[in-house]
């Protein structure tokens, strides 16, 4: 049966299309931009590069957009591995001003969903340190969370560093206030960790609604 030749060429086109918008989305290490903010797609911390892994939005009571997160692994981590010992750095901008003591708060009460009694008075000197750096951020600022196994966990405002952490035991635990089981917000959590995933998943999809519509003429 003779297929028309403008058709055939209108359905490969929009397939490589696809193909070219579902490789971007999962393709690691390339630069994002969310909700008008822009993330790099790769950042130093001394002597170790991080690169871009997954980006997501938090929003407060469904409507309003909190900030927009960036999920950073050192070269060679896999995405899934995130939580263990590995280089791995988490970038929060903010779109509303927010005080000091509702970071110590807040980070004090998700802490402690994540973590047993014992582990979390064990890091209580280290998470008074931390908390007593907090300052209040403007909308358009921009938090860091910068781990490195022979550093310890770096906390940063708009690249200034206010202090580090030793201990892969306090980054183990500290990290689990966004992507833990029980973290700030489940949402976010599965954008940072499950947009490879996700991506994977939805490239048969498109692929198969384009061969569907793409019947003989």
């Amino acid at each position: 049966m003779m297929r028309d030749p403008g058709r055939l060429s209108l359905v490969t086109s929009c397939i490589a299309g696809a193909l070219l918008v579902a490789l971007t989305i999962s393709r690691p290490g390339m630069a994002a931009e969310i909700e008008g903010v822009r993330f790099a797609d790769r950042v130093r911390s001394g002597d170790v590069t991080l690169r871009l892994s997954c980006t997501g939005l938090l929003r407060y009571k469904i409507f309003i957009k909190a900030y927009v997160a960036a999920l950073y692994v050192g070269d060679g981590v896999a995405a899934d591995d995130v939580m263990a010992d590995v280089p791995k750095r988490l970038e929060l901008s903010y779109f509303w001003s927010i005080g000091a003591a509702d970071f110590r708060k807040v980070g004090d009460e998700i802490l402690k969903r994540n973590v047993d009694e014992r582990t979390f008075a064990t890091l209580q000197p280290r998470l008074e340190r931390i908390n007593a750096w907090y300052r209040d951020v403007k909308p358009g600022d921009r938090y860091s969370l910068t781990y490195l196994p022979e550093t310890g966990t770096q906390l940063a405002l708009n690249d200034t560093q206010l202090g580090v952490v030793a201990g892969p035991d306090f980054a183990k635990a500290y990290f689990r206030i966004w992507l833990g089981d029980q973290p700030i917000d489940a949402n976010l959590r599965d954008q940072l960790l499950d947009c490879h995933r996700n991506a994977a998943e939805e490239r048969p999809r498109t692929l198969l609604s384009l061969g569907a519509g793409s019947g003989a003429g």
